[in-house]
């Protein structure tokens, strides 16, 4: 990828480049016009690796299977928000599910049980059906303010549902990002963060970081090619030189030790 930048600038971390299995940018679009999409991937295609047509958005916004499109001929996996998918599970209608996901040519799916109760062997039933056709990406955690999950079972439920077929697991934070992984203040709730990399590869989890202090935290805790989710559309390239320690908050993260020395 350095290659591709507008200088080759010494002291840049290597950037994996697409298809990528460590360092993937997750995007949120909560329901972009087709025209807003393409000016999106005129600037930020290289660096996205995933978007989510964010929980019920894709039901009701026009244009949508021109959109899916539109990301898919850009490399991208395409997949619907995991409310969704809760959506059509607590009304009994999976199959309807299947079909339309089908039906908008997506070519991911999420799994979440964030604002219903599933028993989790269903919901890895769910996950081994959907991963026979689709990349699977499932959500742990709770979308509910204050519900507090043990780190055990936080990571019973990340090995499970990958054993079950999960491409990734996604640590759940909400768009706001002030549930599950974090403090209500947007804080991260690091001993639960210790605790789950102490068991579960890191290359398997994607962090959910719609706040920047969010992902400049993970980038500095475990470096440039940590996958992060939740990401809007205008946040995609400044995600980037996050990345790449050319924003305040890591600039330090990726220089040698007498550059970081007074001039």
């Amino acid at each position: 990828m350095a290659n591709k930048y507008n200088f080759n600038l010494s002291h840049l971390p290597e950037r994996t480049i697409r298809p990528r299995k460590n360092g993937v940018t997750m995007v949120m679009d909560k329901g972009i016009s087709l025209r807003q999409a393409e000016d999106f991937l005129s600037v930020s295609a290289d660096y996205v690796d995933f978007i989510k047509l964010g929980f019920g958005t894709s039901l009701i916004t026009k244009d949508v299977k021109k959109k899916v499109k539109l990301y898919r001929d850009a490399g991208m996996q395409v997949y619907v928000g995991g409310t969704l998918f809760e959506a059509f599970v607590v009304r009994n209608k999976f199959d309807d599910y299947l079909k339309y996901i089908a039906d908008l040519g997506m070519n991911c799916a999420e799994v979440s049980d964030g604002s219903i109760e599933l028993e989790h062997d269903k919901k890895c039933e769910y996950i081994r059906t959907l991963a026979k056709n689709y990349t699977v990406l499932s959500e742990v955690g709770s979308k509910e303010e204050g519900v507090i999950i043990h780190p055990a079972r936080w990571i019973n439920m990340m090995l499970n549902e990958l054993e079950a077929g999960a491409f990734k697991v996604i640590a759940e934070a909400r768009e706001s990002g002030t549930v599950g992984i974090y403090h209500k203040n947007g804080s991260a709730h690091n001993m639960l963060i210790n605790r789950i990399v102490n068991k579960v590869k890191i290359e398997n989890i994607i962090w959910e970081t719609p706040q920047k202090s969010q992902q400049a935290y993970f980038i500095k805790l475990f470096g440039c090619d940590v996958n992060l989710g939740n990401i809007g559309v205008d946040d995609v390239i400044p995600l980037e030189t996050l990345r790449l320690g050319l924003r305040g908050d890591t600039f330090f993260s990726f220089l040698p030790e007498e550059m970081k020395q007074p001039i």
